[in-house]
């Protein structure tokens, strides 16, 4: 009479496992793919390493013709760029986070919430068709001008001159605000999940002591998802910092150190669109670009693990 019952938690455990065995499969597919990305990047760029040294990384030159190559024009038009677009992004993200979890009325959460995410939909190479044909011209007009009239009281950084130049329109501050239009659905979703993660506890609480809608936010909700917060903004840059076809678009492809927010210069990404089809097979031009290629995949990589342990910290607390 227990033979119904056996046969049947054996076939139980038997799924179980399988399905237990499928993941593993996959998750081990994932960490092998990455690693095999990293391989083959670093093997096809370690010519480059081993021509110019950890150099490399702070060389400030690109020329094709006496093939002498460095990566620092690059690294700083990628991380200025990107920071720009967070500092631009992250108010705007997490007012939209914040309005959608206590502000707006309930039956509008679900509808402004979906359109806000639908931003990340978009193709990044319709964000640099519009960057290029409608925001460029705006910018050299309008903005840069304006800009520089009102900033133009702020000190020099060594050769950087903040907001000043000619108003070309394309360069580093047209690319950062492109960038920050393209991060802001992937902050304020991550904003939003975070806000939503606080105790109403602890928000009653504060309201029964008479606290404002101000005086909650800063003293008892940030607080309380700080770390969390902090994740969904380095979430916003890793997606960032990869970004191609819009950031070649408008960013000026100047491979040079800018030295101001008008000024063209280049990232990362852009170089390796631009340069990867005149590069010859086996050349030293190609193993730089493939050293490039390493170094924004590690750096990416790192910033990404940091969102999600931040973002999983503040979930576990």
């Amino acid at each position: 009479m227990t033979t119904a019952p056996l046969e049947g938690s054996r076939r139980f455990h038997l799924g179980e496992n399988l399905f237990r065995a499928v993941l593993f499969v996959a998750a081990v597919v994932v960490l092998v793919t990455m690693g095999a990305i990293l391989i083959i990047l670093f093997e096809s760029g370690h010519v480059a390493f081993q021509k110019f040294g950890v150099a490399f990384i702070w060389l400030n030159q690109w020329d094709p013709v006496r093939d002498l190559y460095g990566a620092a024009p690059a690294i700083v038009g990628t991380l200025a760029t990107s920071f720009l677009a967070l500092v631009l992004a992250w108010p705007i993200g997490f007012g939209i986070a914040y309005v959608l979890t206590e502000i707006c009325p309930r039956p509008l959460r679900g509808p402004v919430g979906v359109a806000v995410e639908l931003l990340a939909a978009v193709p990044s190479i319709v964000y640099g068709m519009w960057g290029f044909f409608v925001l460029a011209p705006v910018m050299s007009t309008t903005v840069q001008p304006w800009l520089t009239e009102k900033l133009a009281f702020l000190p020099p950084v060594g050769e950087f001159y903040w907001f000043s130049g000619a108003p070309v329109g394309v360069g580093l501050f047209t690319a950062s605000v492109v960038l920050a239009i393209m991060i802001l659905p992937f902050i304020a979703a991550a904003s939003r999940d975070v806000l939503q993660t606080t105790p109403q506890l602890l928000k009653e609480g504060g309201y029964a002591m008479g606290a404002t809608r101000w005086e909650v936010l800063t003293g008892v909700v940030i607080p309380a998802v700080r770390g969390s917060l902090f994740g969904a903004v380095f979430l916003g840059l890793g997606r960032a910092l990869g970004e191609t076809m819009a950031v070649t678009f408008v960013i000026g492809n100047a491979n040079r150190l800018p030295d101001s927010f008008y000024a063209p210069t280049a990232s990362i990404a852009s170089i390796v669109a631009n340069e990867f089809p005149d590069a010859d097979q086996g050349s030293l031009k190609l193993a730089s670009l493939f050293a490039l290629g390493f170094i924004l995949f590690v750096v990416s990589f790192f910033v990404l693990a940091l969102a999600r342990l931040l973002l999983r910290q503040g979930r576990m607390a």
